[in-house]
């Protein structure tokens, strides 16, 4: 067995950072491929946007020159019919009008079955970016998990751990904790504030066309639909936010907090009214013991708005002497606890929050009755004097 005297620590170190450095600018690589593809997938969606827009419009032209088709050929049977009634001249511009009709559906017929061919071409390379942009974002993840165990300094875990099997079980146990939840917020920017942003690009870009080919009417529609996208935008980087972190938490408390970000939360939601009690003397707990609590409460009022689509919230908070009563109610579309309690991920989510409180939950929800749900939080030692 070697001893550590003879491991030379210092070439060890060179190559295990050269093997980092590595990874990472391959990584950095495969992001680079990444966003890439994802600026072409917005530009082909565009594209794809315009195309069937023409498709449309050849659509209408074919009926248009079918239509005028049809006369002209009836047209065309009549002179030849009755040939004696009618001048040279005119069966020879029937019979030069009824061509050209034809000569134009025609084309216009050709025009369309290319257009579909380029729609069918655009929405299988959409196709294949989509799966360009998925595969790079699962290898980028990948490389994570590998640097993050690479770089993470276990040897203070190690101390508490009898062996190196547990040791990597650990780490490995941490890592992916932290990249499931670097992934979701990753997934909650890029499903709302980043495709909110692609499309007011691509809505932008399609402004003026409308105001070219429809008026200024339809153009100040559009703008006003481009507002309403940018407020939902201005929403969902403010919600992603607080689900970070509440910043005004540590410095205010709870229930200050709460009442503000409910507050903002009507603010962005007009049709919604939340009302806010807070009874008896709030008390100041450990920080992560505030934040559980706040939580609990954000993830109950944007499921009512979210998913019970509620016009009406009541948050109710009672502070006694050894317990915290949390009771929060809505007048949303309700659903079925024994279906849907099992599945839904906020609701295990809240489950597994309140049971390291050590409190209880308990759910009263029926379709189209609305929700309440109701929280027992035991204070004992968390109480800060």
């Amino acid at each position: 067995m070697l001893s550590n005297e003879k491991i030379d620590i210092a070439s060890l170190d060179v190559i295990f950072n050269r093997m980092i450095d590595t990874i990472t600018n391959s990584k950095n690589d495969i992001f680079i491929i990444s966003e890439q593809s994802r600026r072409n997938f917005e530009q082909l969606k565009l594209e794809l946007e315009l195309v069937k827009q023409k498709i449309a419009i050849t659509i209408n032209e074919c009926d248009l020159l079918e239509q005028k088709t049809k006369i002209a050929k009836n047209r065309l049977v009549e002179v030849s019919k009755y040939f004696d009634k009618y001048s040279e001249e005119q069966v020879r511009e029937a019979y030069e009008n009824a061509n050209e009709l034809q000569i134009k559906l025609s084309l216009t017929r050709a025009n369309e079955k290319q257009l579909r061919e380029k729609r069918d071409d655009i929405e299988r390379r959409l196709r294949e970016l989509n799966d360009t942009i998925e595969r790079a974002e699962h290898i980028v993840n990948q490389v994570n998990v590998v640097i993050n165990y690479l770089t993470s300094d276990l040897k203070n875990v190690g101390k508490a751990l009898e062996n190196a099997k547990m040791k990597q079980e650990f780490g490995i146990k941490i890592i992916a904790s932290q990249e499931k939840e670097r992934k979701r917020i990753s997934r909650e920017i890029h499903d709302g504030p980043a495709q909110m942003m692609a499309n007011v690009l691509m809505r932008s870009d399609l402004i003026e066309r409308t105001y070219r080919d429809r008026g200024v009417e339809a153009a100040i529609k559009e703008i006003r639909n481009l507002k309403v996208t940018v407020r939902e935008a201005l929403s969902e980087v403010r919600r992603i936010i607080y689900d970070l972190r509440p910043m005004a938490l540590d410095d205010l408390g709870i229930i200050p907090t709460l009442r503000k970000y409910l507050s903002t939360l009507m603010e962005y939601n007009p049709r919604v009214q939340i009302k806010f009690q807070s009874n008896n003397s709030e008390t100041r707990l450990p920080s992560d013991y505030e934040v559980s609590i706040f939580r609990l409460v954000q993830e109950c009022v944007n499921n009512a708005i979210k998913h019970g689509e509620a016009s009406e919230i009541s948050v109710k908070i009672e502070w006694l002497k050894k317990h915290i009563n949390i009771n929060v109610k809505d007048n949303g579309s309700g659903f079925d606890i024994n279906n849907v309690k099992e599945k839904s991920f906020g609701l295990v989510g809240m489950k597994e929050r309140i049971d390291l409180l050590k409190g209880t939950m308990d759910i009263n929800s029926n379709p189209g009755q609305g929700t309440l749900i109701m929280f027992k939080i035991p204070l004992q030692e968390y109480a800060m004097n």
